[in-house]
This record gives structure tokens, C-alpha cells and sequence, in this order.
């Protein structure tokens, strides 16, 4: 568990927090694709600096990178020798989206690109609530094809909030078995 992809269901699962508690146990450095997909006034990166930032840090030995963003999936999966996807049910992942802008109103997170102040808008609702049961529905067939791309990768599934704690748990206690 050197390099590990984490991804999951929707903006609110807690991608975020989950890899920076994973990278401070393990002392890997995390990388948010938000940070790096971002530009001040949330404003999108080129997609082929996107792409080069992320590949870049892929060629590093040991790396946690958090964020969907499935166009570039091939870029971190090829390198990745742990995928960690998080599902906890929507209404859990838009209480949190909604209690994360509260909490942040006219602040930029540390996991967003600079210049980016936490909003919360409509069309950001929308995108939770239409990507999140296709994307619950075709999770299997999306892990799946990560073993085909670069060398065999651990999949784990963490489905509740007592899964993610039990593994950060025995993560910290050194007793997790790939």
C-alpha cells in the first residue's frame, strides 16, 4: 500500500478526509485532484495540464491521490497498487456537502485549488444527484477494469462508516492484509 487511488460515489463521501487520515498514518503525502483540476474563481484547468500534474506525481514512489475525475482514472490506475472506493448512501453525502459549505462559506479548503471559496450552487446538487446511482450501479464493472490497466491492484470497498474506520484502524495498527 505505497501508491492508492481513492475514490468514490459522490462529492461528500469523504474522499478527502479519509486519504488525509490514511496519508498521515502512513506518511504518504496526499494529492487533491480538486487542488489540481482548479484554477482561481473555479475556473478549469487545461485538461492536458491536468493530466500532466497528475501524471507526474504518479511517477513519485509512494502517493495517495483522492478524486474521481474518471477521464484521467488510466492515469492513476496504471500506477496504483491500491484502490480504495467509498460509498456511503446520498442523503449521508449531501448532508455533508451541505454541512461542508456551511462550515467553510468564504474560505478556500486546503483540498481545493487556491482561489476557489467553498460555494454551493444548483448545478452542483444536480451533478451529485445524477451521477450518484449510475455511478453505485456500475462500480463493479469500473474496479474491474482497473486490474486490466498496469500491475494487479488491491481493491477495497469501504461501504459504511464503520468500514472506513475499521480500516484506518488497522492500518494504523499494521494488521491490514492486502
Amino acid at each position: 500500500m505505497q501508491r492508492i487511488m481513492v475514490i468514490g460515489v459522490s462529492s461528500g463521501v469523504g474522499k478527502s478526509t479519509f486519504a488525509r487520515n490514511l496519508g498521515d498514518i502512513l506518511s504518504i503525502p496526499v494529492h487533491h485532484l480538486d487542488a489540481h483540476f482548479w484554477k482561481p474563481g473555479w475556473i478549469q484547468a487545461p485538461l492536458e495540464e491536468f493530466q500532466n500534474a497528475q501524471k507526474k506525481i504518479v511517477e513519485e514512489d509512494r502517493w495517495i491521490i483522492e478524486g474521481n475525475y474518471s477521464s484521467t482514472y488510466d492515469i492513476r490506475a496504471e500506477k496504483a497498487d491500491t484502490v480504495i472506493y467509498l460509498e456511503l448512501p446520498l442523503y449521508v453525502c449531501l448532508y455533508r456537502v451541505v454541512t461542508r459549505w456551511l462550515k467553510n462559506i468564504g474560505r478556500t479548503r486546503q483540498d481545493m485549488g487556491e482561489g476557489c471559496k467553498e460555494k454551493l450552487d444548483w448545478a452542483f446538487i444536480k451533478f451529485i444527484l445524477t451521477t450518484y446511482y449510475p455511478r453505485k450501479k456500475n462500480i463493479n464493472e469500473r474496479l474491474n477494469a482497473f486490474q486490466l490497466i498496469g500491475e494487479r491492484k488491491t481493491i477495497i470497498m469501504l461501504k459504511n462508516k464503520r468500514e472506513i474506520n475499521d480500516l484506518l484502524k488497522r492500518v494504523a495498527a499494521k494488521i491490514f492484509v492486502e
